[in-house]
């Protein structure tokens, strides 16, 4: 019974961010995309298309758009796995609409804050989505069948190519090139804001150190820094001499610490850093988002 009270009020918190979050791709849609004629990949950008060659609200193609794509979903992957990506897309749908209807006198006609600001609050809202296991319908369920059809071709592929379809249509639409230049780059933005809100602003280090003093060094990388270290056992090929290596992935912020442990613990440390460009497991990138 307890647990379930804890589920429900875990789901709760998921579903009020979800709202929070669409409220501000709603607003960023409506107060800076949508008036500077930004068409930024995806459903948004297609639903803007839309909008210009049909007079229909934003907010209301988005869902129109997503209504079949969800429905896929649904017998693809499940009602549980879809219904938090309907309740997502329905909340981004109607506080696009609404603040174009009620509050248009916030409108900025400013193409450099729409591709800055606007595209930021479209990506930050978008991480708030992922990290409640939803996403925002459309583009992202599109990947995800895409994904398992064609395994082989990487997520930021398939976004690149989705993405770059709808900038093709946007440029004939708007008869305009600049245009989708900016749009182009509102994608840029999106892209990198989403990154940093999931996986924040750190990349990660490699370290593999030998020291005389592997226990302790590890004791204190798990104890003081709260990361994870493993160790793989080697032999000097000189030496004959057998050896712990401590292998651990770490924040770039968390590095200059863990240099300092290792060097107040064994100054004739052998460490080697390397960059690691991309690292699964908790807390890192999930083997789902990449899936996607």
């Amino acid at each position: 019974m307890v647990s379930k009270k804890i589920a429900s009020k875990k789901r709760l918190k998921e579903y009020l961010i979800i709202t929070i979050a669409s409220l501000i791709y709603g607003a960023g849609t409506a107060f800076l995309v949508d008036p500077n004629d930004l068409a930024p990949g995806g459903m948004t950008g297609l639903a803007i298309v839309l909008n210009r060659l049909l007079n229909i609200g934003t907010g209301t193609w988005f869902l129109l758009l997503n209504i079949p794509i969800l429905i896929i979903a649904i017998r693809k992957f499940g009602i549980r796995f879809t219904i938090s990506t309907i309740y997502a897309t329905a909340m981004i749908s109607v506080f696009t609409d609404l603040c174009t209807m009620f509050f248009g006198q916030f409108v900025i006609h400013d193409i450099i804050l729409a591709v800055t600001i606007g595209s930021a609050m479209t990506g930050l809202a978008i991480g708030m989505i992922f990290k409640c296991h939803a996403t925002s319908g459309g583009t992202d369920v599109i990947i995800k069948l895409l994904r398992m059809r064609y395994p082989h071709i990487k997520t930021g592929v398939l976004y690149i190519l989705t993405d770059m379809v709808v900038l093709v249509i946007a440029a004939f639409v708007f008869h305009d090139l600049a245009a989708a230049m900016y749009s182009f780059l509102a994608v840029m933005v999106v892209s990198f804001v989403v990154d940093f809100v999931l996986y924040g602003r750190d990349g990660a280090k490699l370290l593999y150190i030998i020291s005389d003093r592997p226990d302790i060094i590890t004791a204190r990388l798990l104890t003081e820094l709260d990361i994870g270290a493993t160790h793989v056992f080697a032999q000097g090929a000189y030496s004959g001499e057998k050896k712990k290596v401590i292998m651990c992935a770490i924040k770039k912020r968390l590095y200059p610490q863990a240099e300092d442990i290792v060097r107040e613990e064994d100054p004739n440390a052998f460490m080697i850093v390397s960059s690691a460009s991309e690292i699964f497991g908790e807390g890192y990138k999930s083997y789902f988002d990449e899936r996607m």
